[in-house]
């Protein structure tokens, strides 16, 4: 009987063991929520708890992000201590645990319980949210994207009534001065004031309607202009800022001779800049790419090189390339349809190209400052006194990205080839001080001629260069709450928020569309491809060679989804900045082509998310279960041109009248 009995006890201490064991093993999964709790201002306790509230008493590493920077922390029991550099108003934690996402944001408050305050972390994408949707409501800009600011602060600042009036003034006192004290922010200042000035002297001294003559031998209808434009957004391949000044600068008389639309116009001007500076192989983009690329091969312990790795994963940009492949079918087929087809129907028919209201203020304001653009002396229209600087901020951009990245002991190695010394060069350089320096010698140059040649007196000459400097100040304005704007969102840790939202157990060959969707929500809650870029290469990359390991998957099988996730962060963060009313490209673009900025969002939308859905749920879809990328690319191509033929709508004249008459009948 007592060996009877010892046998039970012994049974159900085993039992008991396994139980025990079981629940441990499986107490990860019910981990339901993370509370924080302050010890002071930089170390803080987590407790793991389950629906009930009650401390889940889980001991062993979990990953963790905090405030964006994914940790793996320690649990004893149920509770982790970390703490964080220095101080921050709030503190951001989320973690994937099962299939479910934990996002939570917490401020800090002496008075509260546990000395933090919880926010739901859907708070942090009100400000873009808000400032998005006013702009496309109202079509103004500024107000839109101060409210945001203003909202954003108001989250930050505590949601009290105290902090209503607080985060009004923070608007000015900390986010436009953060803005405006940032020396990256401020050289895209000076760089677009510069170019503005120079812009304006060139008018003035008849360069720019002498280059109107000379295109116009090759643009002689509104295709031909169109693909004029095209073509030189394609040369100009280095620089995303650069391309979309230049060329819309340079073509819009040209594409307003031929009854092009100023929102066509700029949707050629957008749409050519990020997306050959996002694949080209030597651009001011290339180091950071190379740069996040670098840092997960070293991470993962990848031998492939990272240049090597890009180069390969140029054959999934689907986004980028089909983006100038369908342009250039839209201009050659001479058909749009949407809102950018009713914009084209206005320039041909009325001559309208920028849709402004008759006899307004605005229109006659810009009446105003155009004539300020006009020549000078008509007689006296050159192209080459527009040609010099234009070329002279080209190639100066060019020998500045060179001489700030020039690294001897890079030109020395041997085992490295010519075209990858000068990516790596390009890599390295300080583009911002490049296009400082050059577009600085493009206003020198165009005084000089201007002077030189007694076209007008060194007096009028300054005035010019002022006059161009005024007209960039409404999209400095823009620029400047923009940025402000992205500052809040970095500070409610809203890419991390999306993030969470897209995170979970999926397959691995699912992942290039998760991706290039989550990077395209990004960047246009945010209006920056480079930070959405920041946040998703150490997010996607390791995450990508992990889950596929997981599933058993080798190398060999590993590296072209490695590859494409590459190339669809990328290209996701370029769409995403495309449809963003609050890109600072974008506000660039419509600046330099003219186009009211809201009007340049609507029209370019639909193209945008036309070619993305076709690069991602067919082309990427494709790649991930391996069809050869060249076929894939045709295919891509075959669908967008369908699309063209069966939805778009010819832009001759006749076919307007045509239209026109049917409707009234």
């Amino acid at each position: 009987m007592r060996l009877l009995q010892t046998l039970l006890s012994l049974a159900l201490l085993i039992l008991l063991s396994f139980q025990a064991m079981a629940q441990e093993d499986s107490s990860e999964l019910a981990i339901e929520e993370l509370k924080l709790q302050a010890v002071n201002d930089t170390a803080f306790t987590l407790r793991a708890t389950n629906e009930s509230g009650n401390l889940v008493r889980y001991s062993g590493p979990l990953p963790v992000r905090i405030n964006g920077d994914l940790q793996e922390i320690s649990f004893t029991e149920g509770e982790a201590r970390f703490s964080i550099p220095q101080r921050a108003n709030l503190v951001q934690v989320s973690a994937n645990i099962g299939t479910h996402t934990i996002a939570r944001l917490y401020r800090l408050d002496a008075e509260a319980e546990h000395g933090v305050r919880h926010f739901p972390m859907w708070l942090s994408i009100l400000p873009p949210l808000i400032a998005i949707i006013l702009a496309l409501i109202f079509r103004e800009v500024l107000l839109s994207l101060f409210a945001g600011i203003w909202v954003g602060g108001f989250v930050i600042y505590g949601l009290s009534l105290k902090a209503f009036f607080t985060s009004l003034l923070a608007v000015a006192d900390t986010y436009l001065i953060g803005a405006l004290t940032d020396p990256d922010h401020i050289s895209v200042v000076i760089f677009s004031m510069l170019i503005g000035g120079m812009v304006a002297i060139i008018s003035r001294n008849g360069g720019m309607a002498g280059v109107v003559n000379k295109l116009s031998r090759y643009a002689r209808s509104a295709r031909s202009s169109q693909l004029v434009t095209w073509v030189l957004g394609i040369a100009i391949f280095f620089d995303d800022y650069a391309n979309s000044l230049i060329v819309g600068n340079t073509m819009r008389p040209v594409t307003d001779k031929h009854r092009v639309s100023r929102e066509k116009l700029a949707y050629i001007v957008d749409s050519t800049a990020a997306p050959v500076a996002a694949i080209a192989f030597v651009t001011t983009w290339i180091g950071a790419e190379l740069g996040y690329i670098k840092d997960a091969t070293v991470t993962l312990g990848i031998e492939e090189g990272a240049y090597s790795m890009f180069l390969n994963s140029l054959q999934y940009a689907y986004y980028p390339v089909l983006t100038l492949v369908f342009m250039l079918m839209l201009i050659w087929m001479n058909r749009d349809y949407g809102l950018m087809h009713k914009a084209e129907r206005r320039a041909r028919t009325t001559g309208a190209v920028s849709n402004h209201r008759p006899d307004s203020r605005s229109d006659a304001r810009q009446h105003l400052e155009m004539a300020e653009f006009e020549a000078i002396d008509p007689d006296r229209s050159r192209a080459f006194n527009a040609l010099i600087p234009v070329l002279v901020v080209v190639f100066g951009t060019v020998m500045g990205l060179l001489f700030t990245g020039y690294n001897p002991e890079t030109w020395a190695d041997t085992g490295i080839g010519f075209f990858r010394k000068l990516s790596m060069t390009i890599g390295d350089s300080n583009s911002y001080t490049a296009l400082i320096w050059a577009s600085l010698s493009g206003v020198v140059v165009a005084i000089a001629l201007t002077v030189s040649q007694r076209i007008m007196s060194i007096y009028e000459t300054m005035e010019s260069l002022v006059t161009g400097f005024k007209t960039m100040l409404p999209a400095m304005l823009i620029l400047v709450l923009a940025w402000s704007l992205a500052q809040v969102t970095k500070e409610l840790y809203t890419a991390e928020y999306l993030t969470s939202l897209f995170s979970g157990n999926v397959s691995p060959r699912w992942l290039p569309e998760i991706t290039f969707f989550l990077a395209g929500i990004i960047a246009f809650s945010t209006g920056s491809s480079w930070g959405t870029m920041a946040i998703l290469y150490p997010l996607m990359l390791p995450a990508t060679w992990y889950v596929s390991q997981q599933h058993g998957m080798s190398v060999e099988e590993t590296m072209p989804i490695m590859y494409n996730v590459i190339s669809v962060v990328l290209a996701g963060a370029v769409f995403g900045d495309h449809c963003s009313p609050i890109s600072d490209t974008t506000i660039l673009s419509s600046l330099a082509s003219g186009c009211n900025h809201i009007d340049h969002v609507k029209t370019q939308l639909p193209y945008a998310i036309t070619v993305a859905l076709v690069a991602n749920l067919v082309c990427t879809s494709l790649s991930s279960w391996g069809v050869h990328w060249f076929l894939v690319y045709l295919i891509g191509i075959a669908v967008l041109w369908g699309i063209i033929k069966l939805i778009g709508k010819k832009n001759e004249p006749e076919s307007i009248r045509a239209e026109a008459v049917a409707e009234l009948t």
